[in-house]
């Protein structure tokens, strides 16, 4: 199931509106697992706002409206959350809209740098299959590695995950991402490449343990079960969340990409 999600998610690169879609689909399933792991600890989400929230963050990326409207965005999520929860229970009227939105930031707002990456003029299908492909990697060499040699658990959030493990994948990803750089569709210097994919692998396990801390917290294995094998869709692409934003902004940072 996982490597079929992973060729349906390869193949919608090649076609913009198709990728639109399928991120779409991304924010909404998770948030969807988001409020569910909000439910679990009694405080669930503004759900209709964060849905809307996901949905307008989305769609004012891809038509190039969103640094305009954001802050409006932001304060109309506020706003309408603070006047829907008045009806509802009020214990935990702070709580839900605070919760509502972080998910609208934590998912809507980070799936967006997707987007961005794949509008980038001239190089945007090639830098996106690279980011992809980075992040998919380090989720599966920090398995392979902290399988294999991995002894010291990194962290009590997610003890599965070992030291041996995030370095390796690290080492590995950051090699692979360096020599992919000479792809002549990237237009990177090899240090370039060395560069976004240090970050980028770094910030994905991040992700990955962040999205452990929510459940963690809620007292769950998975957020979901949605994909056999990988928990739920907010399992899968946790990584991404936080990595897809660090590439972007390692593209400026080496000089790919100009600050407006």
């Amino acid at each position: 199931m996982g490597l079929i999600v992973a060729a349906i998610g390869l193949v919608c690169v090649l076609f913009p509106w198709a990728f639109y879609i399928l991120i779409l689909a991304i924010g909404l399933a998770s948030i969807y697992e988001f409020n569910y792991l909000c439910a679990i600890k009694g405080q669930p989400l503004e759900y209709p706002v964060a849905v809307l929230g996901v949905c307008a963050y989305i769609a004012m990326a891809v038509f190039g409206i969103l640094h305009k409207w954001e802050g409006v965005l932001l304060a109309g999520t506020v706003i309408v959350a603070f006047s829907i929860g008045m009806y509802g229970e009020q214990k935990g009227y702070f709580a839900r809209t605070a919760y509502t939105l972080l998910a609208v930031l934590y998912i809507g707002k980070l799936l967006t740098y997707f987007i961005f990456i794949r509008q980038i003029e001239g190089q945007g299908m090639a830098l996106t299959f690279y980011v992809i492909v980075i992040i998919a990697l380090t989720d599966t060499f920090g398995m392979l590695v902290g399988k294999s040699i991995g002894r010291h658990g990194w962290t009590r959030i997610s003890p599965n995950k070992t030291i041996e493990g995030s370095i390796g994948s690290l080492v590995i990803v950051t090699l692979i991402a360096t020599a992919a750089a000479w792809l002549p569709e990237l237009h990177l210097q090899w240090w370039q490449g060395a560069a976004l994919g240090l970050a980028t692998s770094v910030a994905a396990q991040v992700g990955d343990l962040v999205e452990s801390a929510f459940k963690r917290d809620a007292g769950v294995k998975d957020a979901g079960a949605a994909i056999a094998g990988h928990g739920g869709v907010l399992d899968r692409f946790d990584s991404y969340l936080l990595g897809g934003v660090t590439f972007f902004a390692t593209l400026h940072l080496v000089g790919i990409l100009q600050v407006q």
